[in-house]
């Protein structure tokens, strides 16, 4: 058994369509940090929970960041999404023609070892809201080589695309070559 330790059901159900059943979701509070990089807080929740939680999990933390905004909320999108929601990042954005963005995610699995997965999905910033379906930005997020919203995708057209979705199969690949 393996915990994917997350508060979060949405990221949970994303990455157990990827990983496979072998993962139970738990709820275990930790610090997120403020630091400059996705991998630093990673690593900070992951060194805090590694004595609290018995056998091999994993956290995943990840970011909207947005080019013209110099990769802002970037960390702090938890924050500013608690703070001023899809609606104020619109605002923010209003009348800007670059409207490139990148999600970020990282995910950091315990073993005895910390072990590091990133995945990046570049795209653009809608200039709406759109779509009922996911979490978070996922309303104003369209990834490169598709005009929806995550918003507006079922979560196996989001995996394919997704931050997540990439770091989770980083972590599917490691964990199958480390069973042989």
């Amino acid at each position: 058994m393996m915990y994917f330790i997350t508060g979060n059901r949405h990221k949970y159900e994303e990455v157990k369509k990827i990983i496979g059943p072998g993962i139970t979701m738990r709820t275990v509070p930790y610090p997120e940090i403020q630091a400059e990089t996705l991998e630093e807080v990673a690593t900070y929740g992951i060194n805090y929970l590694k004595d609290r939680v018995d056998g091999a999990f994993f956290i995943e933390d990840s970011g909207l960041f947005i080019e013209v905004l110099n990769g802002f909320p970037g960390v702090f999108s938890a924050y500013v999404f608690r703070a001023i929601g899809n609606e104020g990042i619109l605002k923010i954005l209003q009348g800007e023609e670059n409207r490139k963005a990148r999600f970020m995610s990282v995910m950091g699995y315990y073993d005895g070892e910390i072990h590091l997965f990133t995945g990046v999905c570049e795209g653009t910033i809608a200039h709406e809201i759109r779509g009922k379906r996911g979490f978070g930005y996922d309303p104003v997020f369209i990834p490169k080589g598709d005009n929806r919203t995550f918003a507006e995708m079922v979560t196996e057209e989001k995996n394919r695309y997704s931050h997540r979705g990439k770091s989770a199969l980083m972590l599917k690949k490691y964990l199958e070559e480390k069973e042989r």
